[in-house]
C-alpha cells in the first residue's frame, strides 16, 4: 500500500507533499474531510509499533484538555486519534511496509529516499 495521510489545510503538509512529489500510485487522504478509520489506524499501528508514535503532542486539544498532566496508555492514544483528526501526527506516509510519521527533516528525507527508490 502506498498512502499519505495529511491535512490539506496544513501549510506544513502542503510543503511536504510538494517536496515529495508522490506518484499517482499514492493515495492521498485528507484526514479532516475523510477521517481515518479504526482499521486504518490499526494498519499504521502494525507498521509503527505504537499508537503513541502516531500521536501529536503538539495538538492544541492536547494542551487545552490538559492531557500532558495525565498518564496516557496505548488505548488512550488510539481512542484520542480516532476521536479527533488533530491528534494524528502528520503527515503519515506509508510506502508498502515502511511508515514515516511526522514532519521532522530526517523523517521527510527518509520518506523521500523511500519514495524515489
Amino acid at each position: 500500500m502506498k498512502k499519505i495521510y495529511h491535512l490539506s489545510s496544513c501549510s506544513t503538509c502542503k510543503r511536504i507533499l510538494n517536496e515529495l512529489k508522490p506518484s499517482s500510485a499514492y493515495i492521498l487522504q485528507d484526514i479532516k474531510t475523510d477521517p481515518i478509520t479504526e482499521e486504518q489506524l490499526d494498519e499504521m499501528f502494525e507498521l509503527s509499533g505504537s499508537y503513541e508514535s502516531l500521536f501529536s503532542k503538539r495538538a492544541q486539544l492536547y494542551k487545552e484538555r490538559g492531557l500532558k498532566n495525565e498518564k496516557l496508555d496505548e488505548d488512550h492514544y488510539k481512542n484520542l486519534i480516532l476521536e479527533h483528526y488533530t491528534f494524528l501526527k502528520r503527515p503519515v506516509i506509508i510506502n508498502n511496509d515502511k511508515i514515516f510519521i511526522g514532519n521532522s527533516k530526517s523523517t521527510i528525507e527518509d520518506a523521500k529516499n523511500s519514495i524515489n527508490d
